[in-house]
């Protein structure tokens, strides 16, 4: 401190603190323009932008035979339910409506979706691509893990690749999504309808799995911005006349370089890109010289 304005050694002006500044100086520092040329710093502005999140994951072309079987199993209990529609014998009627019901948990559980089973009938065959190759078509079951599960929904577009055919591409969608978590993978298994050109594909090959996740418009901050301290993740913002001050943040996906901003920013707000750690340094250097406790975002 100093009763008057000067430079320390190390170049950097001493700051007039007045009342209103109070809260600001305790928790951020002035740096010349000199210095963060020096020291190069860089600033971006927090803008509202378009998100495009890609999952990159793993998968593997197989065959269902259990799940065929299962099928069947539903829509013989659907025609035995029917069959006993009009029976007097409402034991029997109560034991055909408690098998199709157990019979669609298990489609359920297996990772069929309701309007897939809704698709069942009385009149339907089960999906023979399930336990027997069929021209053109592929299934692949997709590892997506717990942090991205979110983000997948039925319908979405995939693309996959093998390395038994380098620089070749297949495409398909998202047909159902498990709705039990692996405990001990934490990941949830997503089948995939795949178009197998030429037959290309063969069961138990493993696959490389894009999925493209549109996330709109959001407000997005610069990844290079976001320092993460273990408990809490910060940036720096950019005030005026030299000024910088740290503000805690909650993030949500990350996508391309950019993180979508949940709290703790508002668009237009500067934020350093480079030099925030040397800026941090100095600041809790500052926070320790000046007898205060530096705790980040507070």
């Amino acid at each position: 401190t100093s009763p008057v304005p000067m430079k320390d050694q190390m170049g950097m002006d001493y700051i007039p603190v007045y009342e209103e500044e109070k809260e600001v100086e305790s928790t951020g520092i002035q740096i010349s323009h000199e210095r963060q040329q020096f020291i190069g710093v860089q600033k971006e502005a927090v803008e509202m932008r378009k998100l495009v999140k890609e999952i990159n994951t793993v998968g593997r072309i197989a065959y269902d035979p259990e799940l065929f079987i299962a099928q069947q199993e539903y829509i013989e209990a659907l025609k035995a339910r029917e069959n006993t529609q009009d029976s007097n014998l409402t034991l029997i009627k109560e034991q055909m409506k408690s098998l199709a019901a157990a019979a669609k948990r298990k489609l359920l559980l297996m990772g069929m979706n309701k309007k897939e089973i809704e698709e069942l009938s009385p009149g339907t065959k089960a999906d023979s691509s399930l336990y027997l190759p069929e021209e053109d078509i592929a299934w692949v079951y997709i590892t997506i893990y717990e942090y991205e599960a979110g983000l997948v929904n039925q319908g979405q577009i995939v693309e996959i690749d093998s390395v038994a055919y380098p620089g070749e591409g297949f495409q398909g969608e998202v047909v159902s999504i498990a709705p039990v978590l692996d405990p001990n993978t934490r990941s949830i298994n997503v089948r995939a309808k795949i178009k197998n050109i030429e037959n290309k594909l063969k069961p138990e090959m493993f696959v490389n799995v894009r999925i493209k996740v549109d996330l709109g418009e959001k407000l997005a901050v610069p990844e290079e911005a976001v320092m993460d301290t273990g408990e809490r993740k910060i940036v720096f913002i950019a005030l005026a006349e030299g000024h910088f001050v740290s503000r805690k943040v909650t993030l949500g996906h990350k996508a391309n370089r950019y993180y979508e901003v949940l709290d703790g920013l508002s668009e237009g707000d500067i934020v350093v890109t480079s030099g925030n750690f040397f800026i941090d340094s100095e600041s809790r250097l500052k926070a320790a010289i000046s007898g205060e406790s530096h705790q980040h975002g507070q």
